[in-house]
This record gives C-alpha cells, structure tokens and sequence, in this order.
C-alpha cells in the first residue's frame, strides 16, 4: 500500500523492488529515474503514485532485450551505468511514439536526460541505428 505522499519512484523501489528507475536528482532534471506511462515516458521522482492508478507503467525491467537495449552495448553508449535505464526508457519510447524521428527530435528527446561521464554521441547513434532498422 502507498500513502498519497509516495512518489512513482518510492513506490516502485521501496514497495515493488524494482530498482532500475534510479533516484539521482529528485527533482525531474536529470531522467534516471525515467519509466514509461502507457507508453510515454515519465520522471517517477515528480508523479505521485496515486497519479499512476489505472495506468500501464513499464520500468527497465520490464523491456527485456529491446533494440534500443542491444543498441546501447552494441554502439558502447554507457559507462558507469547509473543513468542508463533513464536514457534506454526515454529512447525506448522515442522510437516507439516517432519511428521517423530526424537528427533535431533525436536531440530534444535526449535533452531531457543527463549523463555525466560520457557525451551523447553513443547515445545518439544507438537511436538512430534502431530507427534506421526499423525504416
């Protein structure tokens, strides 16, 4: 049972144990704690638990073996890991809302997450090998 106050993120760590979605800022800036909302994706820190009632919630450990999963390894577009499941989350959810996304799109979406060891350009080339896949 969550109480009102509960974050997506508490509940999801503290009450499921599910630790994918990782708490970094808490404050919706950096995405590490991304997860998808049917189908979107969402900061866990800023959504209340309660606000998730009735809706179709996909955390990391719910994809299994995506593309965008095996793009990440295969283009080397992580290091430390922490914020990696924000990033796969957030592209997994790119490429499923905008299979045509363009170099620009590519970019916004990504803005929206930090990663604080190695630039973007991993990242980016993970996405656009699996929008390239998918054409």
């Amino acid at each position: 049972m969550v109480r009102s106050a509960d974050t997506l993120l508490f509940a999801i760590r503290g009450k499921l144990g599910l630790t994918g979605a990782k708490p970094g800022c808490l404050n919706g800036d950096c995405g590490a704690c991304t997860v998808n909302i049917d189908g979107w994706p969402m900061k866990s820190c800023l959504m209340l638990a309660v606000e998730a009632e009735g809706k179709k919630i996909t955390t990391i450990e719910g994809l299994e073996n995506t593309p965008i999963q095996q793009a990440f390894v295969d283009n080397f577009a992580f290091q430390c890991g922490y914020c990696t499941p924000g990033f796969i989350m957030n592209c997994h959810s790119l490429i499923k809302q905008h299979p045509d996304a363009d170099d620009n799109m590519i970019k916004e979406w990504l803005e929206s997450n930090i990663c604080r060891c190695t630039g973007y350009a991993e990242i980016e080339r993970a996405v656009k090998s699996v929008l390239r896949k998918n054409m």
